[in-house]
């Protein structure tokens, strides 16, 4: 009975433990060559494509329900892609022809911006982080020149505006409010400043002002379910845990949608959650690249062995940095719900190449 969880926080924390055993498992019994990756990560990026161009169609056909894939899918589909651009270079110096899977990656890596620039426009941020952090590793690790300059980043900066201004001229000519980024930031600017005061004023060590969440007097002071598993995980486990469920949906809005990350997680758990989580991601990004510098390592002294496994580190790290930032400084709905499956996901891939069994 004591490893039933008892709020919000341990659900989290025991699932957090479940994924990476099951994790670590899963990737020291399956060989992960590099050709499995690619093939696993094509498929992956092939997926998530399709997945984000139905969604963007959801918005224009009226008979489609609109899913949001971007939120829990927007880090794995930086996975994906990075994870095949990290193996081009292996193949080239495996005297493999690129050339046409190098333009078939253009073509994925451009039909996701696009597709997913439409669905959500946070996503269009954490996208262009993590294409930058991965072929930042790619080339370190490969001791080529960085293509991300202050001119790259100039341009992919004038590319977002280009690319925000062409979905706000296409919002104010269908009248498709949802897809307008100025909509967007308006909406924002009328709920952030009552967000940050209510968390700034009620926020403790532990948790906040018990009565200063929806719920009133009813509220816990810890846990209130402003950050969760998705809320499917914790009734067909039957746990009496609060949740915004139904219409009640839009009133976590006020943490989930119009604050960043670091003030949800103090918020709900406590500055000293909010510390613990701080260290844990850092210390997952650091462990990360450590290990990037063994598999680099390992690679120029011949040894093949772990081709895949750096290819799958590099998608994995670069998914896993991009949602931090946009999670823990923009929004906080990036990092909960069904998209903290994927972050604790995306953890457990890091984490596990910790452990290495011998073939």
């Amino acid at each position: 009975m004591a490893l039933i969880a008892t709020n919000h926080l341990t659900l989290i924390l025991e699932f957090a433990i479940l994924i990476h055993i099951g994790v670590l498992l899963l990737l020291n019994f399956v060989p992960l060559n590099y050709s499995i990756v690619f093939l696993l990560s094509i498929v992956i990026g092939g997926g998530i494509t399709v997945a984000f161009g139905f969604d963007a169609l959801c918005l224009v056909v009226p008979f489609l329900s609109h899913h949001e894939f971007t939120h829990p899918y927007g880090p794995i589909a930086i996975l994906g892609v990075v994870t095949s651009w990290a193996t081009i270079p292996i193949m080239k110096m495996l005297d493999v022809k690129t050339s046409s899977i190098t333009l078939l990656l253009y073509i994925i890596t451009g039909a996701i911006t696009i597709f997913g620039a439409i669905v959500h426009r946070d996503f269009l941020i954490m996208w262009v982080l993590g294409l930058i952090a991965g072929f930042l590793i790619i080339n370190k690790m490969h001791n080529k020149k960085s293509p991300v300059s202050l001119r790259t980043i100039g341009l992919l900066i004038i590319g977002i505006l280009i690319l925000f201004g062409a979905l706000e001229g296409i919002a104010q000519l269908f009248h498709m409010e949802i897809i307008s980024p100025l909509a967007r930031i308006d909406r924002m600017n009328l709920n952030q400043f009552a967000s940050l005061k209510l968390v700034i004023d009620n926020t403790n060590l532990w948790g906040h002002t018990a009565n200063s969440t929806y719920w009133g007097s009813s509220g816990l002071g810890n846990s209130d379910g402003y950050i969760s598993l998705p809320l499917t995980y914790i009734t067909s486990l039957g746990l009496p845990f609060p949740l915004f469920y139904g219409i009640l949906v839009t009133k976590k809005d006020v943490i989930d949608y119009f604050l960043p990350g670091i003030f949800g997680i103090g918020y709900d758990f406590g500055y000293v959650a909010l510390a613990i989580t701080i260290i844990w991601i850092l210390a997952v990004i650091i462990i990360g690249l450590v290990i990037l510098r063994k598999y680099k390592a390992e690679r120029e002294r011949g040894n093949k062995k772990y081709y895949g496994r750096e290819a799958l580190l590099t998608g994995s790290l670069a998914a896993f940095i991009a949602q931090t930032i946009l999670g823990l400084f923009i929004i906080t709905r990036t990092i909960n719900g069904s998209a903290m499956v994927t972050y604790l996901f995306l953890s457990a891939l890091i984490l596990a190449h910790t452990v290495t069994t011998k073939r």
